[in-house]
């Protein structure tokens, strides 16, 4: 595989996939009530993410995975600090929305903190569970390597993100009941999404003319040269 190689769509996942990400951060500060359901606003769009990340490593391997990431996690670092520093700066005579701002804006560090943690965990566990699946079936069954790792690596962020952010907080309740929400309903759209998974991932293969399979991939997370795989 050669790192100059042109590829036609790469940027525009990458794009998305971390629109989707901040987007979500944002929307998480309001907590919704749907049915049986309790869940953080951001669930609704963040699950997104985890299908963005199984297409960049279907598609071009975990090390383009990887990168993307890895662009995610400091565009995510960037947004927090700088409202966090924006919130924490004199407002203009004037303006009375501070209030306003640092409730929708104004995260806490111990909730920053649990959002990048459990994002770097559960996004790479998916990564590498996919590419080794990937090469284990030979390329069969997408639908089994993407729930599969769904299902770990939305496990892994929901449980890291609620016990870091909240946990001695809240009631223990109700921490169970939004993780188990939380994770029932990123797995179910993950689900839903399977047929619209398969479409993208065959009009990329076929675009790019890539199909990665990580065979001697490093699968080391903090390995940065560009193109390694």
């Amino acid at each position: 595989m050669t790192e100059r190689r042109s590829l036609r769509y790469y940027d525009v996942v990458m794009a998305l996939f971390v629109a989707v990400l901040l987007i979500s951060n944002v929307a998480s500060s309001k907590f919704l009530k749907l049915g049986p359901l309790t869940f953080d606003g951001g669930t609704i769009l963040f699950p997104l993410s985890y299908i963005f990340g199984d297409v960049l490593t279907e598609v071009y391997g975990y090390a383009r995975s990887r990168r993307v990431i890895w662009v995610g996690f400091i565009c995510a670092a960037l947004g927090a600090l700088t409202f966090g520093v924006v919130g924490l700066l004199p407002a203009a005579p004037g303006w009375e929305a501070q209030d306003a701002y640092m409730a929708i804006l104004g995260q806490t560090p111990r909730i920053v903190l649990a959002s990048l943690i459990a994002y770097f965990a559960g996004e790479f566990s998916n990564s590498f569970v996919l590419a080794k699946l990937k090469v284990a079936t030979r390329g069969r069954w997408l639908w089994l390597r993407t729930i599969s790792s769904t299902l770990l690596g939305e496990g892994i962020d929901t449980i890291l993100f609620v016990a870091i952010a909240f946990a001695g907080a809240q009631p223990a309740a109700l921490l169970v009941s939004v993780a188990l929400s939380n994770y029932v309903f990123k797995c179910g759209i993950e689900a839903l999404a399977t047929p619209l998974t398969y479409q993208v991932v065959r009009f990329l293969k076929r675009a790019e003319r890539e199909d990665y399979y990580d065979v001697e991939t490093d699968f080391n997370p903090f390995r940065m040269r560009a193109g390694a795989q």
